[in-house]
């Protein structure tokens, strides 16, 4: 889910530089986006009202509980001030530095929320953590190098890392909620606290240009729905089960998305160096896969004596029943347990 939510929001920068050139302006591109995405979340409640509930438990997934008011407010605020200020921090930087070394200064990101979810207790800074954090930013530090060399702005850079840390924020306040509200309940909210901002915006500075013609709305659609809608809905899913930290380090397979999908559509030459970046990338989430699938492998299975518990998250107390067909005695719930490792994080 991350590595789709990485390869959506990649494709974000070349749909983006298609609806420049068809005149479409930044203001209006962001509003769009976000008031398009939003109002297509809204029609998918309307017409799946089982989506509003959310999943069934699960070890890994547990159903979202009652919505408080407060997390409601925490998700319109995660719209309205996370999502909008990043995007106003990113896109002010992109005016005044080259796109590889704002994309260079901004997937700091990553190793900022590791060591913020380390220092507030949510995460532990295992080897393999360490290892895949390694070598996802020596990857993405080869690929976006491997354009050449960017005239360095002061200020866009500090707007740059600003972006970062507006995000790593954004990432660690979505942990918090993730799992007390319905994936699709969450990004719709989000979405309209950032179509409420910008919409605020734009009538303070004088409105947005609409006037563009319909390759302007197409790209613009293409961002709403495959680079927000499904980056965002599969972003949550995989946050759910990865925790913080592996979420920002597979979402670094964002730029080598974007690197690859600039060659083909726009010309765009890879480098040998980029080439060993996206392939140092792509080895971090195979250390990431590899370490929680060895440490499943080493778990003992459990007994087959009956009135023992059938494995992690299987007790045979009250309230955890095998369900039918999977008594105490059976070998099924070990089978389970066994195909889903329970995550870190939880």
């Amino acid at each position: 889910m991350c590595l789709l939510s990485a390869a959506c929001f990649g494709a974000m920068a070349v749909f983006g530089k298609l609806a420049y050139s068809a005149g479409v302006s930044p203001a209006a591109l962001l509003l769009v986006r976000f008031g398009l995405a939003a109002a297509v979340l809204a029609l998918l409640l309307l017409l799946r009202p089982g989506l509003r509930r959310g999943p069934s438990s699960s070890a890994s997934a547990p159903r979202p509980g009652r919505a408080t008011a407060g997390v409601l407010v925490t998700a319109l605020g995660l719209g309205a001030v996370g999502y909008a200020a990043q995007a106003g921090l990113y896109f002010s930087a992109l005016e005044l530095m080259d796109a590889s070394l704002l994309s260079l200064v901004f997937y700091t990101y990553p190793l900022l929320v590791t060591v913020a979810a380390v220092l507030l207790g949510r995460d532990r800074l295992t080897a393999g953590r360490v290892t895949a954090l390694v070598a996802a930013c020596c990857g993405t530090l080869l690929v976006l190098l491997g354009t050449g060399g960017p005239d360095f702005d002061p200020l866009g850079a500090l707007l740059a890392f600003g972006a970062s840390v507006t995000y790593t924020v954004y990432i660690l306040v979505s942990d918090t909620v993730v799992h007390r509200l319905p994936p699709v309940v969450l990004c719709a909210l989000v979405m309209a606290g950032a179509t409420l901002t910008l919409a605020v915006r734009a009538l303070l500075t004088g409105g947005v240009d609409l006037g563009f013609g319909v390759r302007g709305w197409l790209w613009l659609g293409c961002i709403a729905i495959v680079s927000t809608v499904v980056a965002m809905l599969t972003f949550f899913a995989g946050l759910r089960r990865t925790g913080p930290s592996t979420a920002a380090i597979l979402s670094t397979f964002e730029p080598v998305v974007t690197t690859a999908l600039a060659a083909l559509t726009l010309t765009e030459s890879l480098t040998p160096v980029q080439l060993v970046g996206g392939l140092l990338v792509l080895s971090s989430v195979v250390v990431l896969r590899a370490r929680p699938f060895r440490a499943w492998r080493r778990t003992p299975g459990p007994r087959r004596t009956s009135g023992r518990p059938a494995g992690p998250g299987h007790s045979a107390g009250p309230g955890h029943s095998a369900g039918p067909g999977h008594s105490a005695g059976s070998r099924q719930p070990a089978v389970d347990a066994q195909k889903k490792p329970v995550p870190s994080t939880r």
